[in-house]
C-alpha cells in the first residue's frame, strides 16, 4: 500500500478522468513525433503509470500539412493503449524562435491565432484529450507578455491586458474550434524580473474567461516545490500543474497536500525510468532507476541528437534510435 495517497488520487477534469496526479511534461526527443521511434518514446513514457503524457512542443503551422488527424492518430492511440491520457503542446514554430513581438503585423497575428484553433481541432479529431499553447520560457508567446520584450503600441502591447491579449485570443480560438469538452491548458512562467505575480494572476483569470481548463506553471519552484504555483492554485478552480523537484515523491505529496498544486510534472526522471509512478505507487521506491542529473540528455537535445539516457541498457538505447 502506497503512503502517497494524494499523489495517486484520481482527478476529474471536465469529462477526462486522470488516474493520478503524475504528468509527463513535454519532453523534446529529437525524433519526428509520428515516426515509429517517436511513437515508441511516448508509449514508453505512458506505460509506467503516469496519468497524463504531454507530447513535445509542436509547430502549429504543420497542422493541415504533414500533421493531420490521420497522421497523429497512431500517436494518441499508443499513449492511450499504454494507460495514460494524451495531450500535446502547441508551439509557434520558427516564429517562436526567430521573431519578436514587434516583428509581427496584426494580420500575421490573426492568422497565427487561427492556426492554434486549427491545430486544436485536429488534435481533438486525432484522439488527443488536451492541448496546451507554450506561453513560457521566453519564447514568442511569453515575450508578448513581458514588458521588456513587447514594445508594441497597438492592442497587443503596452498595458498588462494588452500584453496578454494574444494568449487570451489563442485560448478563445482553440475553445471555439475544438468545442466544450476538449481540455485546453496553457503553460505560463508565473513571474520574472519584468513582471510580478499579480500581473500573471490577472492574465490567468482572463485565460479562464476565454476557456482555459488547466494551468501549467513553469518554472514552478523557487524555494520549495510548487511555491511559484501556489498563488494560482489558491485563487482559481482550474487544476494547476507544477514542475520542479517532483521526482522526490515526498516533495510531490507535500506540495499536493499543502494545496500548492493539483498535478505534478516529472521530466528527466521519467526519461531515466518511466516506471517511476508505478514503483512509487507500489512502495518500491528503492527500485527506481534514479536520474543522476548528468545533463547528457540536455546536451543531446542541444546537439539535435535523438535523446536517450546514460542509465539505459543497450537494448533500450537501440529501441529508441531511428
Amino acid at each position: 500500500m502506497t503512503s502517497y495517497e494524494r499523489l495517486f488520487a484520481p482527478l476529474q477534469v471536465k469529462e477526462l478522468t486522470l488516474a493520478n496526479r503524475v504528468v509527463v511534461p513535454p519532453l523534446v526527443q529529437v525524433r519526428p513525433i509520428t515516426s515509429a521511434e517517436g511513437i515508441a518514446w511516448c508509449r514508453r513514457l505512458a506505460s509506467g503509470g503516469a496519468a497524463l503524457v504531454i507530447v513535445e512542443a509542436t509547430d502549429v503551422l504543420r497542422f493541415g500539412h504533414d500533421l493531420t488527424p490521420a497522421t497523429l492518430r497512431p500517436l494518441a492511440e499508443a499513449i492511450h493503449a499504454a494507460g495514460a491520457a494524451a495531450a500535446i503542446q502547441l508551439f509557434p514554430g520558427p516564429l517562436g524562435r526567430d521573431r519578436r513581438p514587434a516583428d509581427l503585423s496584426v494580420a500575421e497575428i490573426e492568422t497565427f491565432v487561427e492556426g492554434f484553433g486549427t491545430a486544436a481541432v485536429m488534435c481533438r479529431d486525432a484522439g488527443f484529450d488536451a492541448a496546451e499553447p507554450h506561453g513560457a520560457h521566453s519564447y514568442l508567446l511569453h515575450d508578448f507578455f513581458k514588458p521588456d520584450q513587447n514594445h508594441r503600441s497597438d492592442r497587443y502591447g503596452g498595458s498588462p491586458e494588452n500584453r496578454g491579449r494574444l494568449g487570451v485570443e489563442i485560448v478563445r480560438a482553440m475553445r471555439r474550434a475544438a468545442g466544450r469538452e476538449f481540455v485546453i491548458g496553457y503553460r505560463h512562467t508565473p513571474t520574472g524580473a519584468e513582471y510580478g505575480t499579480d500581473e500573471s494572476l490577472a492574465f490567468v483569470e482572463a485565460l479562464i474567461g476565454a476557456g482555459l481548463d488547466v494551468l501549467d506553471v513553469s518554472p514552478a519552484m523557487r524555494d520549495e516545490p510548487a511555491d511559484l504555483a501556489a498563488p494560482f492554485a489558491a485563487r482559481f478552480d482550474v487544476p494547476v500543474i507544477a514542475v520542479g523537484g517532483m521526482e522526490a515523491p515526498g516533495a510531490a505529496e507535500a506540495a499536493l497536500g499543502a494545496g500548492r498544486c493539483d498535478l505534478v510534472a516529472v521530466g528527466r526522471q521519467m526519461i531515466a525510468d518511466a516506471r517511476w509512478p508505478e514503483k512509487v505507487r507500489d512502495g518500491r521506491d528503492g527500485d527506481v532507476r534514479r536520474c543522476v542529473k548528468c545533463g547528457k540528455c540536455s546536451e543531446m537535445l542541444s546537439n539535435h541528437v535523438p535523446v536517450t539516457c546514460v542509465l539505459w541498457e543497450e537494448d533500450e538505447v537501440a529501441a529508441h534510435l531511428p
